[in-house]
């Protein structure tokens, strides 16, 4: 985890380096990464009420909030490739506008089927959101400032879940007390108010300064992921590639296929669908692909069972409803923090540096938050909000990270399907967890889970296993920038 020599820069404040147009673009993007968090946790929220409205089992309403990860992959791959081609601004703009369809069109479904389309396409424009985000505003700071943007971008995540929250306790109770059974669907309607204000702003922000450079220069012309996959010899094996991962996850993620083996089979099926479209991608740096691919879904899988099992773990430790929703909020806010803080400590320690950091601390507080049994309210909210700020905020370092390894020609595509494919193990780690805890604790499957999987992601991320593996296989092909953990002082 070395550093490159440190840079000397005038001394000013930090947000002296940022111009009007800087903080405008930011805030769009924060804006966007804000629905992200929202809209995620709205599906939780409405689920009991969906369920009821369209007299659901419960197979068919859990698989509303899997839809999103059935469809976030191809999200990344076609909108993060019109990001490449077009510029990161149209990418953003798109998938603003498919958010706003979306959620409007969620709110007036008449049917589970619709419903679930609806949470297809949202699932879609999440993913072209986050890569087209996260790229814009990484490639418009100043790089000193970088992992800054990265970091704080993220935790609009962090405060879209806050406010869902908060919108679910109060409005959903007030619509309903009007026009009952009108209440999630009112609580739909909501993102409409963001969706607005994001539109104006994306409307009115230049492109990127990297993506407009690099136009300038020639790079990107077909050399995007739609060009390479979808444009050349194998593109009609790549088309029924494609459909075949989708239906593949369709069937497991509905459960519509039954025992250990035949849902291993399918999954084993679609990853070596997206080890192949990776390799084609880039065929001389396909090794970093799949390292990224494989930290990032370790990394869902140490903090997802969490955050999905979170509030039953707490119940089952004899919480009542609303100290569940008050200790979770409060490790809401421990999450945001930590978004926040590893912007500023990645610039300061090395963005590699502080997530091996950030992980062990958080692995240090994992095991006394879940082995005590809940027995101090206030002692369990104050571990979870360190836990939190420490192993879930310090993945706001993640889109800087992954974009350091892809060109600007190829970065939101890559960065899009590598993360989005990586993400599938916010579906896998709940089921996981819950397993494990069959047969010991709830309390002992997530210390367990967070522990393993936390030190997966310590190892590549903080050894640069990405690189290291590249230079095994082609060391010709490795680029300066690949994991880059720089450090450039103010001064």
């Amino acid at each position: 985890m070395s550093t490159s020599p440190v840079q000397a820069l005038p001394t000013k404040p930090w947000y002296r380096y940022l111009t009007k147009e800087d903080r405008k673009a930011f805030f769009a993007a924060w804006i966007g990464v804000l629905l992200d968090g929202y809209d995620f946790v709205l599906i939780s929220f409405a689920l009991p009420a969906i369920k009821t409205a369209f007299d659901l089992s419960l197979v068919q309403s859990a698989s509303l909030i899997s839809a999103a990860f059935i469809s976030r992959w191809i999200g990344g791959l076609v909108l993060g490739a019109i990001g490449d081609r077009y510029g990161r601004k149209p990418a953003m703009i798109l998938s603003i506008f498919m958010f706003a369809f979306g959620s409007i069109a969620c709110a007036l479904a008449p049917n589970f089927w619709i419903l679930f389309v609806l949470r297809l396409i949202i699932g879609f424009a999440m993913a072209g959101e986050y890569s087209a985000s996260a790229a814009y505003v990484i490639e418009s700071w100043p790089k000193h400032m970088r992992n800054k943007a990265s970091g704080f971008l993220l935790s609009g995540y962090a405060f879209g879940v806050i406010a869902a929250a908060q919108v679910d306790k109060y409005f959903v109770t007030w619509v309903d007390s009007m026009h009952p059974g009108w209440g999630w669907r009112a609580l739909f309607l909501t993102g409409i108010i963001p969706i607005v204000v994001a539109i104006y702003m994306r409307k009115t922000l230049p492109e990127a300064a990297d993506w407009s450079e690099a136009k300038e220069k020639g790079h990107g012309e077909k050399n995007d992921m739609l060009q390479v996959l979808f444009g050349g010899e194998r593109k009609i094996l790549n088309y029924v590639v494609v459909a075949i991962a989708f239906v593949a996850l369709l069937l497991i993620f509905t459960q519509q296929v039954g025992g250990v083996v035949a849902v291993s089979a399918l999954g084993v099926l679609c990853a070596v669908i997206f080890i192949y479209l990776i390799i084609q991608f880039d065929s001389k740096r396909w090794i970093i692909g799949i390292a990224i691919m494989l930290t990032i879904f370790a990394s869902f899988m140490y903090t997802w069972p969490i955050q999905g099992l979170l509030p039953t773990y707490l119940r089952g430790v004899g919480m009542d409803q609303t100290v569940v929703a008050n200790v979770v909020s409060f490790a809401g806010l421990g999450n945001a923090a930590g978004y926040i803080i590893a912007g500023f400590a990645g610039d300061k320690f090395g963005m590699r540096r502080w997530y091996a950091i950030s992980l062990l601390l958080s692995q240090i507080i994992v095991f006394p938050l879940f082995m005590q049994n809940g027995k101090y309210v206030a002692l369990v909210a104050g571990l979870l909000f360190f836990q939190q700020m420490f192993g879930q905020g310090v993945s706001g370092l993640l889109p800087k990270w992954v974009s350091s390894y892809f060109p600007v020609d190829k970065r939101a595509a890559g960065l899009g399907f590598c993360y989005n494919v990586g993400a599938l193990g916010g579906a896998v780690g709940p089921v996981l967890g819950a397993a494990i805890a069959a047969q010991f604790s709830l309390g002992f499957a997530l210390a367990i889970l967070s522990f393993g999987f936390a030190a997966v992601v310590m190892v590549s991320i903080g050894a640069n296993v990405p690189r290291l593996l590249q230079k095994k296989i082609g060391p010709q092909y490795v680029r300066p920038e690949d994991g880059n953990d720089e450090i450039i002082k103010e001064g």
